[in-house]
């Protein structure tokens, strides 16, 4: 298993084919500038140690130089050892809305991205609870299930879209049901599933669903993100809007905030509601409730004993500078000596 630790800095390799294109640019007007001055035959005989491979194999060293050094910077990891190490905590499924409303931007960028932050953020303040995620719309698909890997679970997270569900709609009663089959753990007794979502509720059996839940030991808590004014859902291409989406009679369809469909699943789900629009109010509720709550214990397997590994990135870009300094542009007089190629047969 490894870690990067700085993935900022892979951000700096861009200066690998920025030197390929000056190069290239040079090598051009050199060889356009030469042709003006004379015939290639002669300026081969006034100049025939100059040697094109030679540029060519320091812009390679120079590149690997960079590219060690940039690699260096981010300071990859790499776990030693997996050890077994004793946790508690809770069970937590966030079910997370992916339906076109999500694309509304009436909080900004628009709820889908909110929402993604606010579970990162929640994700962020987690110790050592178990998580798993949920993506739906008009049916719930399983992102990633139960674990203890933060990391995997903001990767997911991140990767989750509007387009991932080709059934359109809002069935929360589905992301339910398929919370339920999340818990694996019959010895936790504190299960917390959260919904994110606009409260857009296209299915008839929520509360049924909810009740279901809730003999499983699951508490729901809801997650609105959204304004009650509510926005147009906005039809982008290439990351400018478009156009809107529009109703069977042609209307722009305004997609709102509806918290009492929330607020009623969060309170037979015995849990509560609360508003997204602020995220440190959100990610200090869920603290304090989390807090409150019994934690199970459990075993969870992870790599130990990180160890940093830009020390040979460093070496290997020393060694590359290094062969740059005593690498000339010009042939190399031995070589050209043992005339493998036979170049100068032709010069006498």
């Amino acid at each position: 298993m490894y870690q990067l630790e700085e993935k900022i800095y892979f951000y700096a390799l861009i200066i690998i084919p920025i030197m390929i294109l000056l190069f290239l640019i040079l090598q051009i007007w050199k060889r356009k500038t030469q042709q003006k001055f004379g015939d290639k035959r002669l300026l081969k005989k006034l100049s025939p140690a100059n040697s094109t491979f030679k540029s060519i194999l320091k812009l390679i060293v120079i590149s690997l130089a960079f590219a060690s050094l940039a690699i260096a910077l981010v300071n990859p990891k790499i776990g030693t050892k997996l050890e077994t190490v004793k946790r508690e905590g809770v069970d937590i499924v966030f079910a997370v809305d992916v339906s076109k409303s999500m694309l509304a931007e009436d909080i900004a960028p628009n709820r889908l991205e909110k929402s993604k932050r606010l579970v990162s953020e929640i994700v962020n303040e987690l110790g050592s609870d178990r998580i798993g995620i949920i993506a739906y719309a008009g049916q719930a698909f399983p992102q990633l299930p139960i674990t203890t890997d933060y990391a995997a679970a903001k990767m997911f997270l991140q990767s989750m879209n509007t387009d991932m569900l080709s059934s359109q709609g809002t069935a929360i009663d589905d992301a339910i049901n398929l919370a339920k089959t999340y818990y694996n753990d019959e010895e936790q007794t504190n299960r917390v599933l959260f919904i994110v979502s606009d409260g857009e509720d296209h299915s008839q059996g929520s509360i049924d669903a909810v009740e279901d839940a809730l003999q499983e030991g699951i508490r729901i808590f809801t997650i609105g993100v959204g304004t009650e004014k509510g926005s147009p859902i906005p039809i982008k291409v290439n990351n400018i809007v478009d156009s809107y989406k529009k109703d069977s009679n042609g209307q722009v369809v305004i997609t709102k905030l509806n918290e009492q469909v929330l607020k009623d699943i969060a309170d037979e789900g015995e849990g509560a509601y609360i508003s997204g629009k602020n995220t440190e109010e959100v990610v200090e509720f869920v603290r304090e409730t989390l807090a409150q709550m019994d934690k199970k214990e459990f075993e969870a397997k992870q790599f130990a004993d990180y160890k940093d590994q830009f020390q040979w990135f460093i070496a290997a870009a020393i060694l590359f500078l290094f062969l740059d300094v005593f690498l000339l542009e010009r042939k190399t007089a031995w070589l050209q000596k043992l005339n493998l190629f036979n170049e100068n047969k032709g010069d006498e």
